[in-house]
This record gives C-alpha cells, structure tokens and sequence, in this order.
C-alpha cells in the first residue's frame, strides 16, 4: 500500500469541488466552530475519514480564514505560527514512511488572519509570532482532508495553558472572528491512549470516556466538561494527559450556543475516539 495512498485517491476526485466551494458571506451568520480529533499520519491512508472531514467540510461555506489551536503547541504566552505562504510544515512526529514528511500543504499568506488575531487577543493578552513555525500535524492533517485545495489563510495559534478554564477564556475572546467568515477549529483527540493500543482490552475506559463526552456535550454542560479528571469515567485511560482533550475547550468557549453542539464523526481509530464536533 502506498504511504498516503488514500489522500492521493481523494485529491484526484475531489479537488476541482474543493476550488469551486461556495464561499461564506455575511448573510451566512457566524460560521461554527469546531473540534477536530486530528489523528497522525496514518490518518491519510483512511479513506473513510478523510472523505467524512471533506464532506464535513463542504457542508459550511468556504472559511474566509482558519484559526486553528493544536495540542501540539503549549506556549506561554500565546503565539502564532509563521503567515508568509509558503511557510514550510511542521513536520512533528517520527518514525513514519518517508512520503508523510514531504506532503505539501501550501495555504495562502496568513498575515491579515494574524494581525486580526493579535488584535482581538492584544489589548491585554501579549502575542508573540514563530515566524518560521509552520502548521503541525494537529493543524495541516484534518486541514489537508477538509479544504484539500489548500485555498484558505490558516494561522496556528497555541495553547498558554492546558487548564480548562484558560482554555475556555481563550476560546471567547475568539468568538467574534466567527462573524467574519473565519473559522475557529480546536484539534485535539476525543480519546488519546496510547495503552489503549498497545492493550485493547483497555479499550472499555475509552469507550465510557467517549459516552460521557457525547452525552456531556449534547446537554451543552460545560462546567462537567471542564472539570472532566473529576466527572468522567476512564479518564486516567483516556487522557493520561490533558493536551488532546482541552482543545475541545477552546472550541465551546468559541461556541455561541454550547446546547447546539452536534457529532458529525463517531468512530474508534485504533482502539480510540475519532469523534469530532460542530457549535453554533
């Protein structure tokens, strides 16, 4: 099986639907902000789920911009990653095939996005730039299935903390943007175990975690969501850490109505839940 071999096959039936993507106007209302399980590499070669994030995708308007906060960057204070076009990716993961490290996703100059970014951030958050940080795998890999003609401004932005609250604070103050046509996306894992995979028969504390998630954001509690190493079951399994889950923070913080939230992937992916979320 080819590296990739699944990307290849979607870019070669869908790109020209990708370009001609409505674009969202402002009569469209706010777009919605998302939470993204990301996966790693080996996600290119799924071909169910790179099809379930295209037509996810192509449900909205085409984004006018693309803020996306990754677990893969924790910095304090908050940063954003390189806008020049072109900005090389970052390629952060190891021992993968050779072709995942030269896969291009090539988006457009992100410096206006950046600038709007500060902006909403700066009045009493300080913003700093990587000028030479491109997108990580958190960013690029969900990004390359849901907008594959690599047409839309994207920056990074990281995380300063991953407490929950922090997080959520960090999401309102984003909220506005949605307004603008741009699209707010939380990348993370419903459930990140590697002791899962490497034992299924762990996979029973995955499968309660993910269950209570479900549950928890279909109600719209975002308190329970927040305090989740105390509410949850199969925590310890399911997160050993908190950088996977706490992205889904940012996204209900972003959100305008939490009770809104809706599924649109519900999968496990190597004893883990894929599952991915829309707010209005």
């Amino acid at each position: 099986m080819k590296p990739a071999g699944a990307y290849d096959a979607l870019l070669a039936r869908v790109l020209p639907q990708a370009r001609e993507q409505r674009l969202w106007e402002p009569a469209d209302g706010p777009l919605p902000a998302l939470f993204v399980s990301h996966g790693a590499p080996p996600t290119l070669d799924d071909a169910q789920w790179l099809d379930d994030l295209f037509t996810w995708g192509q449900s909205m308007p085409k984004p006018r911009a693309i803020v996306v906060v990754s677990a893969h960057w924790e910095n304090a204070p908050a940063a954003l990653s390189g806008t020049e076009a072109g900005t090389p990716l970052y390629y952060d993961f190891g021992g993968f095939h050779p072709r995942y490290y030269t896969l291009p996703y090539a988006t457009p100059d992100a410096t206006d996005l950046a600038h709007r970014v500060a902006g909403t951030l700066g009045s009493t958050t300080p913003v700093h730039q990587f000028v030479d940080r491109g997108l990580d795998h958190g960013a690029f890999i969900p990004l390359m299935a849901m907008y594959p003609a690599a047409d839309v401004p994207v920056v990074q932005l990281s995380m300063p903390s991953l407490e929950p609250q922090a997080l959520l604070a960090l999401g309102r103050r984003l909220r506005g943007l949605r307004d603008e046509g741009i699209l707010v996306i939380g990348s993370g894992f419903m459930t990140h175990s590697f002791a899962v995979m490497r034992n299924p028969s762990l996979a029973g504390h995955n499968t309660a975690f993910d269950e209570w998630a479900a549950d928890t954001i279909r109600r719209g509690d975002v308190d329970a969501l927040a305090d989740y190493r105390a509410k949850a079951p199969g925590v310890r399994i399911a997160h050993p850490t908190a950088d996977h889950y706490v992205p889904l923070l940012l996204t209900m913080g972003a959100a305008g109505d939490p009770t809104t939230a809706t599924s649109h992937i519900e999968r496990m992916v190597f004893g883990n839940s894929i599952r991915s979320i829309k707010v209005q």
